[in-house]
């Protein structure tokens, strides 16, 4: 297999110009960086990615910090993050932690360039650290001065309540998400709102856990209230409501109107039943192409863009 050396011999140049030629680098004068690109292209010359980065200064290792692995939200932000990192010659590697603690931050950032912090559950305090220690974008949260993309769920969550009031429902049930998340503070308060303007009666009940058990769990309490619509934080929880209603006897959508997301009604063939629909892959995707611009210095810190999320049905 020919190495750089083999590649500066043809090119009939240095080791070192090769190298700077290959890499895009500006010193090289354009002639010379086309006869070492067509030496390497004629001898299959493969370049050392991890080689490369090193001699940067850089791991070439992307790490994407999720609080869990029970909300199946975060798996398509995780595809389309690692599809970009692809895009950029990077490597994405997977971390589940609340980001509740400065020591996880401090091990982390020794092993990578920067993080993709998804809806961190820690203090602003706490997560800031990790944008400190390295390149760091949050997804799913805002913290001002830090890097950030959201999907703007709580408008849409807001704008699905005043939908439902709009149709007659009087009683809506929210059941929010998890203790100390960023995005349930946001669409409670979204939720609550529109409940408001509308003259409509809320209950939230929360915080629960993103899981299809907290769905079950909860089922009592949202029968109980008599209300006729009810707005689950996460598809998870409403596909527990869902079960535990069928179990009851409790017909969806004509007794109870549960909102979800598209794919769950059309799998489970439901009519009449709003959905929020997030792109989670664009989110990470998004994310990812904020990193990568910080990494290679053409974006400050600071910027937080927020996606639109539709209401569908």
């Amino acid at each position: 297999m020919p190495d750089l050396s083999d590649v500066a011999a043809v090119a009939g140049v240095s080791k070192a110009t090769a190298s700077r030629a290959l890499n895009g680098s500006g010193l090289v004068a354009p002639e010379t960086a086309v006869r070492v690109t067509a030496a390497a292209a004629r001898l299959g010359y493969v370049p050392n990615r991890a080689a490369r980065e090193l001699a940067r200064g850089r791991t070439g290792i992307i790490a994407i910090v999720v609080p869990t692995l029970d909300n199946t939200f975060f798996t398509p932000i995780i595809a389309g993050a690692q599809a970009r990192a692809e895009e950029a010659g990077l490597q994405l590697t997977v971390a589940v932690h609340a980001l509740d603690s400065a020591s996880a931050v401090e091990r982390l950032a020794r092993q990578v360039d920067g993080f993709l912090v998804v809806a961190p559950r820690g203090s602003d305090t706490l997560v800031a650290s990790a944008g400190a220690a390295k390149p760091a974008v949050l997804v799913d949260r805002e913290i001002d001065g830090m890097t950030s993309v959201v999907a703007d769920t709580a408008s849409a969550f807001g704008t699905l309540t005043s939908r439902l009031a709009a149709e007659g429902h009087q009683r809506i049930v929210y059941v929010g998400g998890p203790e100390g998340s960023w995005q349930d503070r946001q669409r409670t308060a979204a939720v609550r709102d529109a409940a408001r303007t509308a003259g409509a009666e809320l209950t939230v009940l929360g915080p629960r856990p993103a899981t299809f058990v907290a769905g079950v769990e909860v089922t009592p309490a949202v029968v109980e209230t008599g209300a006729t619509a009810v707005v689950p934080y996460a598809t998870s929880i409403g596909l527990g409501l869902l079960l535990a209603l069928g179990t009851r006897g409790v017909e969806v959508p004509r007794d109870l109107v549960v909102s979800t997301e598209p794919t769950v009604i059309e799998a489970l063939g439901l009519e009449h039943t709003p959905a929020i629909d997030v792109d989670g892959e664009e989110l990470g995707r998004t994310a990812m192409d904020l990193l990568a611009r910080q990494l290679d210095g053409q974006d400050e810190p600071g910027r937080q863009v927020r996606l639109p999320v539709p209401v569908r049905g």
